[in-house]
């Protein structure tokens, strides 16, 4: 489910860097990351219920609500994106938070089960992800140009989304 969903977000990131190297337009694009939001939320749902796995879920949901928030700037014509960049710092936040556990991994319950396993990759990925983040606020705020956080978008894009997602369905593995 998980990687499905990674491959989806990309259908937010890519047009919403293309936005913001000038080409294409808001509502479109703000259609884009409103159906991109409403998978991602959807998907955070069906993560924790069916599933069983709230630890993703809720990397999903701070991810998903934030696309919603984006969908809506764009498609409302907003001008003052303070409060995009709020959001996005709040899931900066959470995205160091998940980067320290994948980094760590979580502890070992007593009965040896560990819920949360260690991944460098997802720990970089999630360093990424807080990386973005971060650009969205410093962007909303006027502190980092629009291209610079286009070209981050595609970057990560390659790396932080598609990378994981297919290495993952296709040989099982993560790069690393």
């Amino acid at each position: 489910m998980t990687l499905a969903v990674l491959v989806a977000i990309s259908i937010m990131w890519m047009p919403v860097a293309i936005l913001f190297l000038g080409k294409g337009e808001p509502k479109g694009t703000g259609a884009a990351t409103a159906f991109v939001g409403a998978v991602v939320v959807i998907g955070a749902i069906l993560q924790a219920a069916v599933f069983k796995d709230p630890f993703t879920a809720g990397l999903l949901f701070v991810h998903g609500l934030l696309y919603c928030t984006v969908a809506y700037a764009l498609l409302a014509g907003l001008e003052d994106l303070r409060s995009v960049g709020n959001v996005s710092f709040t899931v900066m936040i959470v995205s160091l938070i998940y980067m320290v556990i994948f980094f760590t991994g979580g502890p070992v319950l007593e009965d040896g089960k560990q819920l949360v396993a260690k991944s460098n990759f997802f720990a970089l990925a999630c360093l990424g992800y807080a990386v973005l983040t971060l650009e969205v606020w410093l962007n909303a705020y006027g502190k980092f140009p629009a291209a610079g956080l286009a070209w981050s978008l595609i970057v990560w894009s390659l790396v932080g989304l598609w990378l994981p997602a297919f290495s993952l369905m296709v040989t099982g593995k993560l790069p690393f």
